[in-house]
């Protein structure tokens, strides 16, 4: 990368910023996890190498600025692993479950980071339904939170209600807020039921288009609504009879 980014470099990676390059990082991050749900070992090898590559990039970029370079990059985590797992790497003892690892996990960030609230350093640039879970998590830590799912399922009913109200008022404004107040506490229930939103809106959409497809040929813009339903519906009876 040293390299690339040399005088007689390449002319792309030379021009490169951390703000231009940021596309590429989530997009390999989503390659990685697409190897890790196909269980594709060699196609995870190299996606991990090509993740791996936008940390190294990031990494010149900034030592060019004269900022930082990749051993301090390394030196850092380094030093991170060590001091938030002094049971084993210290004598500290009554560490033993993974709850309590996270508990000091938290507790460490705490200390180091010196925020205002828990809430702060959750990224805005994450995906919207992973960055309503990892609120929500980080909210349970401060006592934040519901008994159980049931709990949590009475709180979605109730803002179902709220967007049927504003669906009848034809108030766009109120209609966005209370779909956005509703599609976070879906985001609460899927935590508290040991769920990830953002992978089960995935399986989700999978599942519509592999649904849509069986339909697809069938379709007219004139089509009804309950033509439309009659034949969706079709797909799922299949489904259910295993045909």
């Amino acid at each position: 990368m040293r390299a690339l980014r040399a005088p007689d470099g390449c002319p792309w990676d030379k021009k490169q910023t951390h703000k231009s390059l940021l596309p590429y990082v989530i997009e390999e991050a989503y390659e990685v996890i697409d190897s890790v749900n196909k269980k594709n070992d060699n196609e995870l090898k190299e996606e991990l190498g090509d993740l791996l590559l936008q940390v190294v990039f990031h990494a010149q970029i900034a030592k060019d600025r004269g900022k930082f370079d990749i051993d301090d990059v390394i030196k850092g985590i380094n030093h991170k692993l060590i001091s938030r797992h002094p049971h084993v790497f210290g004598d500290k003892k009554g560490i033993n479950t993974g709850k309590q690892v996270k508990d000091f996990w938290e507790a460490q960030k705490k200390k180091t980071k010196k925020r205002k609230s828990v809430l702060e350093g959750v990224p805005k640039g994450m995906p919207a339904l992973l960055r309503s879970r990892r609120l929500i998590s980080k909210a349970v830590t401060t006592g934040f939170k519901w008994k159980d799912a049931a709990g949590v399922f009475r709180k979605v009913e109730e803002e179902a209600r709220e967007v049927k109200k504003e669906i009848v008022s034809k108030n766009k404004k109120l209609l966005a807020e209370e779909l956005g107040d509703l599609m976070f506490v879906t985001a609460a229930l899927a935590y508290y039921s040991g769920i990830n939103p953002e992978e089960a809106l995935h399986r989700a959409n999978d599942k519509f288009i592999k649904r849509f497809g069986k339909i697809e040929g069938k379709l007219h813009k004139k089509i009804t609504e309950k033509e439309m339903l009659k034949l969706w519906n079709t797909t799922k009876k299949r489904k259910n009879n295993g045909k």
